[in-house]
């Protein structure tokens, strides 16, 4: 048996060979490699999903090294798509990874195919960019997946999945939610968010955190965002054992 083949031999053995086709024939996009996304994106490719599309602009800087699968000293200041990458096709080489360095916004949102993709997968930061990608994503015929805030956590055991206009505690789906209603756009359809209704406060004062605009800028930890980004590839992976035919 090639490496390929076997690379995949726990996941065929515990959901059989149908689901696996399944996982293997489906298009996945992930809008965000950040501290959610790319964790998100290996776990994927780990179970099986070859045919990937990852979407970020920024570049690997040394702040994200606490809690990005690509970042460590030798990838500060590399395209994080690239990065990432070179990163999954060393788990899987066979994976078709499609690196699209650029913003998800109003003046590019033209440039995705959406329906083309089985499912859609939201880790993007900006309330703007996020509404806008959950106003189009909701009405296609994906499946769509979304992260609310995961900075300022810390217990593992208060995340959650529900329905974005269920979840409660979390300040980014209330922002996202008055949006909506101030906006009158709404989804189109329900879907599920990562989220948890824990909110601390920052305990430093790292000047070096701040951007030129000083934007505030909140702590983070490895372990919820990676469990909110392996959640979302759980959840992808469930609903394709879950489908029938």
């Amino acid at each position: 048996m090639g490496i390929g083949k076997a690379i995949f031999n726990r996941v065929r053995l515990l959901l059989g060979d149908e689901t696996v086709s399944r996982i293997e024939d489906a298009r996945v996009i992930v809008f965000g490699v950040g501290g959610v996304g790319s964790w998100c994106v290996e776990s994927l490719v780990r179970s099986g999903v070859r045919r990937l599309t990852i979407v970020d602009k920024d570049v690997v800087s040394v702040t994200n090294i606490n809690r990005q699968l690509m970042a460590n000293t030798t990838t500060v200041g590399q395209v994080k798509v690239e990065a990432l990458k070179e990163y999954l096709l060393r788990i899987n080489p066979e994976a078709e990874i499609d690196a699209r360095c650029e913003v998800y916004c109003a003046d590019t949102a033209h440039r995705f195919d959406l329906d083309t993709y089985d499912y859609i997968v939201d880790a993007i930061d900006s309330v703007a960019d996020k509404a806008l990608l959950i106003e189009n994503a909701t009405a296609t015929r994906a499946r769509f997946f979304s992260s609310m805030g995961a900075a300022l956590k810390l217990d593992p055991t208060r995340i959650r999945v529900a329905e974005f206009w269920k979840v409660i505690g979390c300040p980014l789906a209330r922002t996202l939610r008055q949006r909506f209603k101030r906006t009158k756009h709404y989804p189109k359809k329900k879907f599920l968010c990562v989220y948890s209704d824990e909110l601390l406060q920052n305990q430093g004062n790292d000047t070096s955190c701040e951007t030129e605009a000083k934007t505030r800028i909140n702590g983070s930890l490895h372990h919820i965002t990676a469990i909110f980004g392996m959640t979302l590839a759980g959840l992808i992976i469930k609903d394709m054992a879950d489908r029938k035919g």
